[in-house]
């Protein structure tokens, strides 16, 4: 359908800044989102990430005045015990260090904004262990996976993915047939539904619509009041204004806490924050002269077609290919010492990109598939580490949710960063390490979904020729 059909009859959007929503909020609040992978802080700028998570990583946190953390989970990489398990830890973690350092935490549990993830698990987890731990359980879980900077905009509560103007409802989408997480309903009522098994029937999952919201923070307060506890609730949003007046709604609300199950995007709006400019090339620090390093492990066709378009507009790059199929059988050692010695190498004269064989190779159900992705990661992993130790890059973009991840808490012993910004218009992430091997080496992380065929080759067009 037509974007401009669709949203040809919604009432105009609220103007509501960025001030206004800080204005509402509680100065001791801290908002912790567990981020499922790294992709979540595309929009934000300034704001610290953890890829650990012991209570005194999240009291220096705190200590900062920070408005929200970001803890790396990678939970989508893993399997539901051990996600169940490390949504609890940090919970546990985080309401101990707010204890003592006087904040008060609202959790936030980042899924993709193309609906794959680990739902309900990761937000019946958190609302055990909020409540198990002398919390006050959450009233309501709101479902807010719009980001309309990448696309994903939500009417009527159905979900689209927005590309050259055509809004096409997200499960009929390639994302909506993922082997681990794939899904086949696009509204999210009936998404509920699915996702729980029955457990939560469509018809219980309120839909807060843009009828709603576009009528003003107090109408939206009124609605979210007057649900049943243990509601969840599906959110439209179409621009950053409508998740801003659902966040001064919430901050309103004071006496119910909610739980979120957000994409990207509203964070930003539920902190206040500004809509910020990509970083511009002069802003950012390097500490090596050698060439780039771009690590392509996403299989999405989107991704596929930047990899062509990057190489096509650089054609002397060295591309080096990691096989996925040797990468998980008995060959693997020795694939990874040639390949990571090519690497090295080549990063003498300039940007290398490195991917993974382009095959997609799955298991017979969803736990083999996912037990194959986190071979081939760890493979992608041990390569990068491999690297840095023989010869560091002047920057490392990861493309890829697992990818992105697992190179920045494995490969680059990441275990605090700093977001300096998007590195394009609300998408595609960069962050600053500030501790461990990578130490002025410029970390980009790069969803595998988000961006147009050339968003990679811009990327790297301003890190490797700041332009």
């Amino acid at each position: 359908m037509n974007v401009d059909v669709l949203l040809a009859d919604l009432p105009a959007p609220q103007a509501l800044s960025a001030d206004e929503v800080r204005a509402e909020i509680d100065p001791r609040s801290v908002v912790v989102v567990l981020d499922d992978d790294p992709t979540g802080t595309q929009p934000v700028a300034n704001l610290p990430v953890l890829t650990r998570w012991d209570v005194e990583d999240l009291e220096a946190a705190f200590a900062t005045g920070t408005p929200a953390v970001y803890v790396l989970t990678n939970t989508r990489s893993l399997d539901e015990a051990t996600a169940a398990r490390r949504n609890r830890e940090i919970v546990a973690s985080a309401l101990t260090a707010a204890e003592s350092a006087d904040r008060r935490v609202t959790f936030v549990s980042r899924g993709d904004s193309t609906l794959r993830g680990h739902f309900p698990l990761e937000t019946d987890v958190l609302a055990e262990e909020i409540a198990d731990r002398g919390g006050r359980a959450p009233a309501l879980t709101l479902l807010v996976p719009a980001f309309p900077d990448a696309g994903r905009i939500t009417v009527d509560g159905v979900h689209y993915w927005v590309v050259d103007g055509e809004a096409t409802p997200v499960g009929e989408t390639p994302f909506a047939g993922d082997a681990t997480f794939g899904f086949s309903n696009s509204d999210l009522r009936a998404w509920v539904e699915e996702k729980t098994h029955g457990r939560i029937p469509a018809s219980d999952v309120a839909a807060l619509t843009l009828d709603v919201i576009r009528a003003g923070a107090d109408r939206v307060a009124e609605f979210l009041s007057a649900l049943p506890d243990q509601t969840a609730v599906a959110v439209d949003a179409v621009d950053e204004t409508d998740m801003r007046v659902v966040a001064v709604a919430l901050h309103r609300l004071r006496d119910r806490d909610a739980l979120l199950r957000v994409g990207p995007t509203y964070v930003r709006a539920h902190i206040g924050q500004e809509i910020v400019a990509p970083v511009r090339a002069e802003d950012i620090p390097f500490a090596h002269d050698r060439g780039g390093l771009v690590v392509v492990g996403s299989h999405v066709p989107l991704t596929t077609r930047q990899l062509d378009e990057l190489v096509r507009q650089r054609p002397d790059t060295t591309t080096v290919e990691l096989d996925v199929r040797r990468l998980i059988d008995d060959r693997r050692e020795a694939h990874l010492d040639e390949r990571a010695r090519a690497v090295a190498a080549a990063l003498e004269s300039g940007t290398v990109i490195v991917h993974t064989s382009r095959e997609l190779v799955t298991g017979s159900d969803g736990d083999e598939s996912l037990d194959i992705a986190r071979r081939v990661s760890s493979g992608v992993v041990e390569l990068v580490r491999r690297v840095l130790a023989i010869a560091p890059p002047r920057f490392v973009i990861a493309k890829g949710g697992i990818t992105s991840s697992d190179v920045a808490s494995e490969a680059l012993e990441i275990r605090r960063a700093t977001v300096l910004g998007p590195m394009l218009p609300g998408i595609v992430s960069l962050w600053q390490p500030e501790a461990g091997p990578a130490v002025g080496i410029p970390y980009v992380v790069f969803a595998g979904n988000v961006g147009d065929d050339d968003s990679l080759a811009r990327v790297v067009a301003i890190l490797a020729d700041g332009r």
